[in-house]
């Protein structure tokens, strides 16, 4: 008989809100979300619990959280404080399993199935890794324990705040089945409205239907649904992922085809997928923007190079280059605008320019301390300018 998978899904609770919690006590028991500013038209990346009663949750518009609560805490997002506080928690989850998929810098799944036999059964690793998350960085985390990723990931979000939820074959249905259909996997705002007009918003009214009535509801994606409705999940823990493209983007609260705006906010993007190029000893070739007009039409617009780099002037050029193209020809009211880096190559690729070394170290030595200071003090401490 095969031996039953053992998977662990790792969710830190509000974690950019809980560490600046945490860095400063004053703040704890406080509304304090993470993000951009207003003036900026910035959104909530993060928001802490007390904050999440207000009805504030991330990628809400900041203006729009600030007036569900007027003394609400606003900070700027430390990005590199995030990931030196990550290792720390990734480090303790190798302590019991090199079968590790890497979600965000906030959340991992875990196979721990060849760990049992060392370390005891799932949950007795479970505890040991939310008792070693909290002594190392004094921070909860949300953990749930399953035969697969898709009934993990469900449990972990069951007992949020500090919780730990096990579900097993046995006790499955019971957990799934008063669920809404919306916590399944693939079932988003579209489908999930979908499956409202005809009649099923439980994932027990799922289980009812078959795949031939599902398939007028949802076409394809019944059989998978249907399983999912059932507790199975085939998909395997990928403990190697590796990101094809580092991106971000930003929706804004009114539409908008101002230049200057726009460019702003591009500047700001291409400064954060820059530096997390940098952070990663990568470069890349080709740079994406993506342009997402009012009636929620979405375009994308690339420049490769013809060499791979990372430094912010490089990708600020190219990001131009994009823009104005984009602003001659289709410009039009936008909701929302990205960045994106892709084709990778290590930090050593590359021909070196004898006759621009110099500017390419000045440059290099720039970014450098730039980054430092962005960690130090927030993404917002330091801004260039276009």
């Amino acid at each position: 008989m095969a031996e039953t998978c053992q998977i662990i899904h790792v969710d830190m609770d509000a974690f950019y809100a809980s560490v600046e919690q945490r860095d400063s006590p004053e703040l704890k028991g406080q509304p304090v979300v993470v993000g951009g500013s207003v003036k900026s038209r910035g959104v909530v990346a993060a928001a802490s619990y007390e904050a999440r009663r207000f009805g504030i949750h991330s990628a809400m518009p900041m203006a729009r959280a600030i007036k569900l609560c007027p003394n609400l805490i606003v900070l700027p997002v430390r990005m590199g404080r995030y990931a030196e506080i990550s290792e720390k928690i990734h480090a303790i989850f190798e302590q019991f399993t090199p079968v590790i998929e890497t979600i965000s810098l906030d959340e991992a799944f875990l196979d721990v199935t060849g760990s049992v036999k060392l370390f005891g059964a799932a949950e007795k690793i479970a505890i040991a890794i939310k008792n070693d998350v909290k002594e190392e960085t004094d921070l909860t985390a949300s953990v749930g324990v399953a035969p697969n990723k898709l009934l993990a990931k469900i449990a972990s979000d069951l007992k949020k705040p500090d919780g730990l939820v096990i579900i097993t074959e046995k006790n499955k249905q019971e957990i799934l089945d008063p669920l809404p259909v919306g916590k399944l996997w693939g079932v988003g705002k579209v489908t999930e409205k979908s499956l409202h007009l005809a009649g099923i918003y439980t994932i027990s009214q799922l289980r009812t239907k078959t795949v031939e009535q599902l398939k007028t509801i949802v076409g394809n994606f019944a059989e998978q649904l249907l399983e999912f409705a059932q507790g199975n999940d085939k998909s395997e823990v990928e403990p190697y992922r590796v990101a094809k493209s580092i991106s971000t983007e930003q929706t804004f609260e009114t539409d908008t085809n101002d230049k200057n705006f726009l460019l702003g906010v591009l500047l700001v993007e291409v400064e954060t997928v820059a530096q997390r190029l940098r952070e990663g000893n990568i470069k890349a070739r080709t740079f994406t923007i993506k342009f997402r007009y009012g009636d929620f039409r979405s375009i994308t617009r690339s420049k490769t190079l013809s060499e791979p780099d990372n430094s912010t002037s490089v990708l600020w050029q190219s990001c131009q280059n994009i823009f104005k193209q984009w602003y001659a020809r289709e410009r039009g009211p936008l909701r929302l605008v990205g960045f994106e880096a892709s084709h990778f190559a290590t930090e050593d690729t590359g021909q070196m320019l004898l006759f621009g070394a110099d500017k390419d170290n000045r440059q290099k030595r720039l970014d450098e301390a730039v980054d430092k200071i962005r960690k130090r003090y927030g993404d917002d401490s330091l801004k260039r300018k276009y």
